[in-house]
């Protein structure tokens, strides 16, 4: 079987996509494993190449046939569109957000023509794309929209733990009137799925509470007793190998174990903060993430879409010191669950 060929979106122009990029195409042991592509604009990833010295050559193409996917050179499906005159690293700008977006857009587009056999996404700064005009909360959403999906959820993988979102990018409020049962169902569902696909033969699954202690028999809330439970109770009759609703103080402890193979949070800094504990690492003396670890994976979709769960760190952007670590992962992810759709 070939390997297949993993399409990487440049990410937003302005930070440190581009960089981690680069460091990543540096590893020859990514040549072994699957065919990497960059979709982008070549000339951002050229004059990061020249602030690097990776001695990366940089292929522009317009076609994936004529990818060359050779050690050494990085190929660039080249959009063309971003002015290197007025490209400033950290900056939120039109110009950065539509380049970013039409990567995204573009990646979509090949995957869908299957001329690429998973996509995997560098991070874009949401403020930039919606001063270019694209009305989007985040991938997902874009990812949902270009592909004609309904039913997505977002999982977080990083070591033991696997966190799938009932809510995402959603006002708290609103997070709250969202948690109805068909729609914990749905992510159940999705959850132990990708767990099948990773190879975990009878998944189980922890979901958590949405209010304190789970509603405490509908003293912080009725929810939990209202939808949370009907959804796992019916997910449990139709075979499925799931409890709750648990209180995440004490299921994320557990799952970070590995006593749960995947866990259901309801809104998203519920998932993301026990994600991150375990992923990032700050160092105090350097003042900097020292790593970004942790991979972003959009369920539900007809083509595959990992991607880095950090942002575009604006902060460190064009300094030669970003984390490739992430993006690694990213792609590490990507490729088993491409060849699994080959079967």
């Amino acid at each position: 079987m070939k390997l297949p060929i993993i399409a990487i979106t440049m990410g937003d122009p302005a930070g440190i996509g581009p960089e981690i990029i680069l460091k990543s195409f540096a590893d020859a042991g990514l040549y072994e494993k699957c065919r990497p592509l960059v979709v982008g604009d070549a000339g951002t990833i050229a004059l990061m190449e020249e602030k690097l010295q990776k001695n990366i050559s940089i292929n522009p193409i317009s076609a994936v046939k004529d990818a060359k996917f050779q050690n050494g050179t990085m190929d660039v499906f080249d959009l063309k569109n971003v002015n290197l005159d007025e490209l400033e690293y950290g900056k939120v700008s039109i110009m950065a957000g539509n380049a970013a977006f039409e990567a995204v857009k573009k990646a979509i587009e090949l995957a869908l023509a299957e001329e690429v056999d998973a996509t995997v996404t560098a991070p874009i700064n949401k403020e930039s794309i919606n001063m270019a005009g694209h009305h989007y909360s985040g991938h997902t959403e874009i990812y949902a929209e270009f592909t004609g999906t309904d039913k997505f959820a977002m999982l977080l993988v990083e070591k033991n733990l696997r966190v799938i979102h009932a809510t995402t990018h959603v006002a708290l409020r609103e997070a709250c009137d969202l948690i109805k049962k068909n729609r914990v169902k749905d992510v159940i569902k999705l959850l132990h799925n990708a767990c099948i696909q990773f190879g975990i033969e009878k998944p189980k699954i922890g979901v958590a509470g949405l209010n304190p202690h789970a509603g405490d028999g509908g003293l912080f809330g009725t929810e939990d007793d209202e939808e949370i439970l009907p959804a796992v109770k019916e997910s449990v009759a139709e075979g499925y190998y799931v409890e709750g609703p648990i209180p995440p103080d004490t299921m994320f402890a557990k799952a970070v174990q590995g006593y749960y193979d995947g866990c259901v949070a309801m809104y998203h800094d519920q998932g993301h903060i026990p994600f991150k504990m375990i992923g990032f690492k700050w160092n105090n003396e350097t003042n900097t993430m020292e790593s970004v670890k942790g991979v972003n994976i959009t369920l539900g979709l007809p083509i595959i879409r990992t991607s880095v769960d950090h942002g575009t760190a604006f902060e460190i952007a064009g300094k030669g010191i970003a984390s490739e670590d992430a993006l690694n992962l990213a792609v590490e992810y990507a490729i088993p669950m491409a060849l699994n759709r080959k079967k």
